[in-house]
């Protein structure tokens, strides 16, 4: 982002978040390709433009093969939070996270993870399952406890082509006997010690409080994003012409985010849900997941013209339906307010 477009959008961001803290996220791409200097840019216009009595957080979102000690020393000294991306094992991690040579990447996540958390950088592990890694459950997660991380983000590959699925994305019955799997474990083991986002969410409903996540809040469209030329999108996975709200340098950060369009985005969601959805036993737990991962309605959709299910409801199905009975006993010993780490399944 040039640096006149990405100072008028500090500005603008900070007069459109009256809260006492606003915050930045950083995510690409890579990010830390722009380089050491931009982000100190970044930290220095924001420490110029914030208002007293306000305060700004940064979170950035990397692969971390570019993290060395002069990165981690900025991210720890700016108290940036971190995402990493890494697969779980090196073997299931490098299967299709290679460098341009072909070289495996995993020893290098990993030192930018020690690197990190050595400074006291928090750190959240962000897994992608695809169709290596999604047949070693109890490798994965033995791997991820091993590590140390205490947030961990499952993301299922839906990579499609115009052949159809791309060979590294796995199955969703797959993906739900993963998910399955390491819930069985990490209910045994680990409540109150790793926050997994996939269980955080489905526990959500039983608890009685709204989905964070935007994939299963029954609308969405309030995760905007904006890009490296001001384009301003009501979600970074529909990031297209069809989709642009508008420009920062056309119009102010406050007029875009209240564009009817971003509403209008968000609603259709909900109202385009097909009748399988909308009868589901599970519909508040999923809600119809990401419309982006939704099959046209030729492609096995529901009748009359509404658009089809989600590729992963199969995923979906499995795992709120198994986890539920678990996460109905931890939301009842959470409402007696015992401690989560008391908890026994």
């Amino acid at each position: 982002m040039p640096e006149d477009l990405l100072e008028r959008y500090i500005v603008q961001r900070l007069r459109a978040s009256p809260g006492p803290v606003t915050h930045f996220e950083w995510h690409g791409g890579e990010p830390t390709l722009l380089g050491l200097d931009y982000f100190r840019l970044v930290v220095r216009m924001q420490n110029e433009h914030c208002p007293p009595g306000r305060s700004i957080t940064n979170g950035i979102q990397t692969n971390g093969l570019l993290i060395d000690e002069a990165w981690a020393e900025f991210l720890a000294e700016q108290r940036f939070s971190v995402g990493l991306s890494i697969d779980g094992p090196a073997d299931l991690h490098d299967a299709f996270r290679r460098t341009a040579a072909g070289e495996g990447t995993h020893e290098r996540a990993c030192s930018a993870w020690r690197l990190l958390r050595a400074r006291g950088v928090f750190c959240n592990a962000l897994c992608v399952l695809h169709a290596r890694n999604v047949t070693a459950p109890d490798r994965v997660y033995g791997f991820f406890r091993g590590l140390g991380t205490s947030y961990l983000q499952f993301l299922p590959l839906v990579a499609c082509t115009e052949e159809g699925a791309s060979p590294a994305a796995a199955p969703a019955e797959a993906i739900g006997e993963f998910l399955c799997r390491v819930f069985d474990r990490w209910i045994r083991e680990d409540v109150g010690r790793l926050v997994i986002q996939a269980f955080d969410e489905a526990l959500r409903p039983i608890y009685g409080i709204p989905h964070a996540l935007c994939i299963h809040r029954p609308t969405c469209g309030d995760v905007a994003v904006l890009e490296h030329d001001g384009g301003f999108y009501a979600c970074d996975h529909f990031v297209d012409p069809g989709h642009l709200i508008g420009n920062l340098r056309d119009r102010s950060l406050a007029d875009l985010g209240s564009d009817p369009r971003l509403a209008a985005f968000g609603r259709a969601k909900q109202d385009t849900l097909p009748r399988a959805c909308r009868e589901c036993d599970v519909l508040s737990s999923c809600n119809g997941g990401c419309p982006k991962d939704r099959r046209p309605a030729a492609q096995g959709g529901a009748k009359g013209g509404e658009q089809g299910l989600n590729i992963l409801c199969p995923a979906y199905k499995a795992f709120f339906r198994h986890s539920r009975p678990g996460l109905t006993r931890l939301a009842a010993h959470m409402k007696e307010g015992r401690s989560l780490r008391a908890f026994r399944a």
